[in-house]
């Protein structure tokens, strides 16, 4: 038998804790002594602490687990509960971590008001080309909408190119535009060059037109970081008098395994009124 403390430490968990379990009647003590009130603790009651731990970690109340410790969860029961909790775990801290991403580029981008050089921005004209497309619809045009629906885009495109046996000859080229469901909505663009003839279906291979006019600068780095080079871009648009016509494409100019060593190109079609 363990005193509570000792039980406590075997246990890694508070004496509080244990005297709380006591108190809802998640885990009685084995013994009482009548005479001093001392909580003591056998070492077959590790299980039952352990899993009810484990619940509580699931996000349950005690009341919950409660009635399913009442009911005997089984082993390989507890176990699956704990690897859907494990997944949720896991998307969420994905999902912060991108979240904290788009932070740091809006703060970069509050930082540089004022003091982002723009003198990196080249007019040109943007000949035609022709590409492999797959597309796609986003909830919005917010980087957390967006970046779960472009990259399987491109892996699926890339597969259904190498079934297919056409080779990429140029670089990739994305483009978003209103979906037209409305909504918000954003209907994905994912391209990448090619030399093969024009067709529809499940690999659509079709003509990107030419841009007459088109402002672009070079972005250095992972497009989850694009923010402040994007806004340059339209600070420049808006203070040398032109306006966007039409939707504007990221050409992929570098794209090493490492994605902060990616170079793109933000091109956005203009007109000067």
């Amino acid at each position: 038998m363990f005193t509570i403390g000792d039980f406590a430490r075997h246990g890694r968990v508070s004496v509080r804790m244990l005297r709380h379990y006591d108190v809802t009647g998640l885990l009685r003590p084995a013994h009482v002594d009548p005479a001093t009130g001392y909580r003591y603790y056998a070492a077959v009651q590790l299980a039952r602490l352990n899993r009810v731990i484990a619940l509580k970690e699931l996000g349950l109340t005690l009341q919950q687990v409660q009635q399913i410790l009442d009911e005997k969860v089984t082993t390989e029961e507890l176990r699956a509960m704990l690897r859907l909790r494990r997944a949720e775990l896991e998307g969420a801290m994905t999902a912060a971590a991108a979240r904290l991403v788009q932070v740091e580029a809006r703060l970069r981008s509050i930082e540089s008001e004022g003091h982002m050089p723009t003198n990196d921005v080249v007019i040109r004209s943007i000949p035609a080309i022709r590409v492999a497309e797959l597309t796609a619809t986003a909830a919005s045009f917010e980087p957390e909408a967006i970046s779960p629906v472009i990259g399987p885009l491109y892996d699926e495109l890339f597969r259904r190119l190498d079934a297919a046996g056409i080779k990429p000859t140029g670089p990739g080229v994305a483009s978003y535009e209103d979906a037209p469901e409305g909504g918000g909505r954003i209907t994905v663009h994912a391209a990448v060059q090619v030399a093969a003839p024009l067709q529809d279906g499940a690999l659509r291979v079709l003509d990107l037109p030419p841009v007459e006019r088109a402002a672009t600068i070079v972005h250095r780095g992972s497009m989850d970081t694009v923010l402040p080079t994007a806004q340059a871009l339209a600070v420049w648009i808006d203070e040398n008098g032109y306006r966007s016509a039409g939707y504007p494409r990221e050409v992929s100019l570098e794209c090493p395994d490492n994605q902060d060593d990616w170079v793109t190109e933000l091109q956005t079609p203009v007109i000067q009124p």
